[in-house]
């Protein structure tokens, strides 16, 4: 009671009586100057637009110039006109609290779930710097993932950061969904950045259930708002993460998805005036990427782990498209979604053979490492000759490991469907006994 008290008194203190005030100077491409607040405005802070029917349009402090502000709208400026008021609104103080879990909120604290929300006692900046190198632990335990493939072939652990790659539609929302209800953690902190209104509640209300929210926090923003909004999503997440990590819990952070995070800074990059170069991305994109990545993984000392996974849109599969690269290259595994094992049924679609986790060998005894080794071998015999397989010409006895790679396959392809809440040891147990029938396992 007291807590929510101090809550309240905070909320109250905040508001103020009187604002700044200036006017609409100019609009250019989507970008509104506003003069009259260049003494009182910071980058960041929020403006509401009166427009003169009577209607409020809300912004965003952009740029600072020496006689006027540049405001980037959440809306289209419509019916917008020179010398409408413009009031400023300092930069929202974010301060995530434990009563947070169970909650969907937006990025700047706000409920979406029609109940209220009251502020931590702390404001945190969503734009923080990561741990420094030099303090941070060695990453932790290996987590169990409710998942056999992932309990073992693609293991993860504490303060691992990995990437999930995949095109639209090939099961990437639902693994993400089935990591955040089984992989062990204290609290969920998941980013639906630029996600549908509809999906954002389908999959609060369905996909994770009541069970996966009871330790979530769902920070959404969706692909209605502003580049402004939909960029600060991951940050404001993230911050939540690390409110957490801080405690010296455990955490596992997902971001779906880092490739519309991009997307937003870009179009606000543009319309700053930033030339692209990354395809159409511009230099500042990586920064960008990099620092919200580098937030995730193991903490300082007496803090937590973050173990972050974050879900990257690749058009057509190509794994070379600037944000793709970007990413491959600060995370420490990718996990990569095939259309072609989605269409014929085995969820999660993941193509093992394209995917690879960077806490291994570490990660596994050096029984698991071997038996890892024997599935990758299967698997890549049997790859390399599926066409001949496929097509009949494949003659038994010809080649001793491609006939235990025949014999081997539909196992292992249901195994690595399989859902398993056993645990890792039992997840091997099972891989093992596959193994043996093939002839490869001890």
């Amino acid at each position: 009671m007291q807590s929510a008290l101090t809550a309240l008194t905070r909320e109250i203190a905040g508001n103020r009586l009187s604002k700044p005030m200036g006017r609409v100077s100019g609009i250019h491409g989507g970008v509104i100057e506003v003069s009259g607040l260049t003494g009182s405005a910071r980058i960041g802070d929020r403006l509401v637009l009166k427009r003169q029917d009577g209607d409020e349009l809300p912004g965003e402090v952009m740029q600072i110039h020496l006689e006027s502000v540049s405001m980037l709208p959440d809306l289209a400026p419509d019916r917008v006109a020179l010398k409408d008021p413009v009031v400023l609104h300092k930069t929202p103080e974010f301060a995530p609290d434990d009563n947070w879990i169970g909650r969907l909120i937006d990025p700047y604290g706000k409920p979406l779930d029609d109940r209220p929300l009251l502020r931590g006692p702390v404001a945190r900046d969503i734009a923080a710097q990561p741990p420094a190198a030099g303090s941070r632990q060695e990453m932790g335990e290996r987590l169990p993932t409710g998942l056999s493939l992932l309990n073992t072939i693609l293991p993860l652990v504490e303060g691992q950061r990995i990437g999930l790659f995949a095109g639209s539609g090939v099961g990437k929302s639902t693994l993400l969904a089935q990591l955040a209800q089984n992989m062990g953690a204290d609290v969920v902190v998941m980013a639906l950045i630029g996600e549908r209104g509809r999906e954002v509640k389908h999959f609060v209300d369905t996909v994770l259930g009541p069970e996966g929210m009871k330790r979530a926090v769902v920070v959404a923003a969706t692909s209605d708002q502003s580049a402004l909004v939909r960029r600060r999503c991951a940050q404001s997440a993230m911050t939540v993460a690390e409110h957490f990590r801080d405690q010296g819990k455990s955490v596992l952070f997902l971001a779906d998805s880092v490739t519309r995070f991009a997307e937003a800074h870009r179009e606000i990059a543009v319309a700053s005036g930033e030339a692209p170069a990354l395809r159409g991305y511009p230099p500042s994109v990586t920064p960008l990427i990099t620092g919200l990545c580098e937030r995730a993984g193991p903490g300082g000392p007496g803090q937590g782990h973050i173990t972050a996974v974050f879900s990257v849109l690749v058009a057509g599969s190509d794994m070379d498209e600037p944000i793709a690269d970007i990413m491959r290259g600060v995370l420490d595994g990718h996990i990569v979604l095939n259309r072609e094992i989605a269409e014929r049924g085995r969820f999660p679609a993941i193509d093992v053979s394209r995917s690879v986790s960077r806490s291994l060998p570490s990660a596994a005894t050096p029984e698991q490492n071997q038996m890892i080794s024997e599935v990758r071998k299967f698997l890549g015999t049997y790859e390399q000759s599926e066409v001949m397989i496929r097509a009949g010409l494949y003659s038994e006895g010809a080649d001793m490991v491609l006939d235990q790679a025949v014999r081997v396959w539909p196992e292992l392809d249901a195994f690595f469907g399989k859902i398993d809440d056993d645990g890792i040891e039992n997840s091997f147990n099972r891989l093992q006994l596959i193994l043996r029938r093939a002839g490869g396992g001890r």
